[in-house]
């Protein structure tokens, strides 16, 4: 079974959002509440430790009850039992989507061609949790007998962006080892890394599903030179681990074949951090606070499987973001999280949603006549309110925002907390109300400023408001609650990705730059060029001439 192959402005239910829209385009929110005073009651999602508020947008209850339908109409039920099934819903890769089921439980049953996946997927847990607890505990040691005091996760993308953000976010739960990213193919970034690092004491993570991804590759085989002025080729299986399905190639680097650690076909790599691909992950804080963030992803799923559609946290979250990119034409919407450990959580984010939902085809083939993915954007409040919000308070673009934050603080200090809480909520007050000319004009009164000064500052000074945000209040940033929330934004995508009918596990568009990239590094390292374009051949003789 395939997913639904549905034109969402076909159905009956993109219509009536259509005419809908027209009512409601210009209907001020403040206004939504004045009518209501159960609004924000009715408007504000529980589930376990969080608490969603989505009360300050645009919309009113027909709007959420056409959304719905739109859900119904394209068959969204349908596609979450494909999803969680092990279906080939990945049907231009010829894949099964199944991230999920790296974080399921062990009494579960998930097949794919006929196999059940668990037993696999705890086989590699057990792995992970075994390993871990030797290089942590220090009975694994160095090739000088020492114990490790640095990890070095060496990926690209999901194979390390996930991994990163999860490290940094969990940094109050980390033990003595410090944890190190190298990713990009520039090579001041490795340096950087390195003289960091002592070779007796620095374990090394490869994480590349094929162990051919170009950036990976040569990253790990400088810093093998590098580790090899101090040691031998035959320490190099003490100090480098793999998370890969190349066996031969991982062995051929040096690396022991029992720290080889499997990753599968239906792993995606934006969706692998649950999977070995989070090995720096449980090295940096832990098995036990790894498995406890898979847990909290499970219970995320749990919850989106089986709740009801106008109770469930990713489905409403996804339909009000359907709602303004699709009908308000908003293009981008920020994530802003008042929490400094979510520093990457955004920059995770960006990659997972726009590297799933960036596709101008849909399911059948054909080109779509409607947007598609969202922009997304974001870094961590307070900051940001002394960066962009200007754009976002009195610019000229609607811009949806997502506010996260916590309710208890993990070092404490609760005079920080409530000034960082106070900040949390009075920015979604101040998106929703604005401020007007009266208050504009009694502050000036206050401040004894004349008439013409006044009207002359006025202009300036007004604050439209009528902004929309959601407000994702969760009581404190543990593993699992960190699970839950990746989760959470994971199912989100997915929901767009099937209104939208775009197959949202694929990233053809990632490819084309790689394989140009190595006809250009041939041009390069060789006397002659290809044939390119005249822009091409300039910069391609530029830098060689100054090289």
């Amino acid at each position: 079974m395939s997913l639904p192959k549905i034109n969402p402005t076909s159905t009956v239910a993109w219509k009536k959002l259509q005419e809908h829209f027209q009512s409601i385009e210009e209907v001020q929110m403040k206004d939504l509440f004045a009518q209501d005073p159960e609004r924000a009651n009715k408007l504000t999602l529980y589930w376990e430790d969080f608490y969603i508020d989505f009360s300050k947008n645009r919309i009113t209850d027909q709007t959420l009850s056409l959304l719905l339908e739109l859900a119904k109409e394209v068959k969204l039920e349908d596609a979450i039992k494909s999803y969680f099934s092990g279906e080939i819903i990945n049907e231009t890769e010829n894949r099964a989507v199944l991230h999920t089921a790296l974080r399921a439980k062990e009494t579960e049953a998930i097949s794919v061609e006929g196999e059940n996946i668990i037993p696999k997927v705890f086989e590699v847990k057990k792995q992970i949790e075994t390993f871990t607890n030797q290089i942590v505990n220090g009975s694994k040691k160095g090739f000088t007998g020492k114990k490790f005091t640095d990890v070095v996760n060496i990926g690209i993308g999901g194979s390390d962006l996930g991994p990163a953000m999860v490290v940094g976010s969990l940094e109050f739960y980390k033990n003595h080892l410090t944890t190190h990213f190298v990713s990009n193919i520039d090579g001041d970034h490795v340096q950087e890394i390195i003289k960091k690092l002592n070779p007796e004491t620095t374990l090394f993570v490869i994480v590349s599903k094929t162990f051919t991804t170009q950036e990976t590759l040569t990253n790990a085989n400088t810093i093998r030179e590098w580790f090899l002025k101090s040691a031998t080729q035959q320490d190099v299986a003490k100090h480098f681990v793999a998370v890969s399905t190349n066996i031969e190639k991982t062995k051929e680097f040096g690396i022991s074949e029992s720290n080889i650690f499997p990753i599968w076909d239906w792993v995606g790599g934006r969706f692998s951090l649950w999977s070995a691909v989070g090995l720096s992950i449980s090295l940096s804080v832990g098995f036990e606070n790894f498995n406890k963030l898979l847990s909290g992803a499970n219970k995320m799923d749990t919850h989106f499987k089986t709740e009801a559609f106008d109770k469930n946290l990713p489905v409403v979250l996804a339909l009000i973001s359907i709602w303004y990119n699709n009908f308000f034409k908003t293009e981008t919407e920020a994530v802003i999280p008042y929490s400094q450990y979510l520093n990457n959580f955004s920059a995770y984010l960006q990659q997972s949603s726009m590297e799933s939902n960036g596709k101008s085809v849909d399911r059948n083939g054909n080109h779509v006549s409607y947007q598609t993915g969202n922009v997304v954007w974001g870094t961590p409040g307070t900051n940001s309110q002394h960066a962009f919000f200007q754009l976002i308070h009195q610019g000229t673009k609607l811009i949806p925002v997502d506010f996260i934050g916590f309710v208890d603080s993990l070092h404490g200090n609760q005079d920080h907390q409530d000034k960082l809480i106070s900040n949390f909520i009075a920015q979604t007050e101040a998106l929703l109300n604005g401020k007007s000319k009266e208050l504009i004009i009694q502050e000036a009164q206050a401040e004894n400023l004349t008439l013409e000064q006044t009207n002359k500052l006025l202009p300036f000074k007004v604050f439209e408001g009528n902004k929309p945000t959601n407000t994702i209040f969760i009581q404190k940033l543990t593993p699992e609650s960190l699970g839950k929330l990746i989760a959470m934004y994971e199912h989100k995508i997915f929901v767009q990705g099937i209104i939208w009918n775009v197959f949202s596990f694929d990233q053809f568009g990632v490819e084309l730059g790689k394989k140009l990239a190595g006809n250009i590094l041939g041009d390069i390292k060789n006397s002659s060029l290809a044939n390119h374009d005249a822009s091409t051949l300039n910069l391609l003789h530029y830098y060689k001439k100054l090289t």
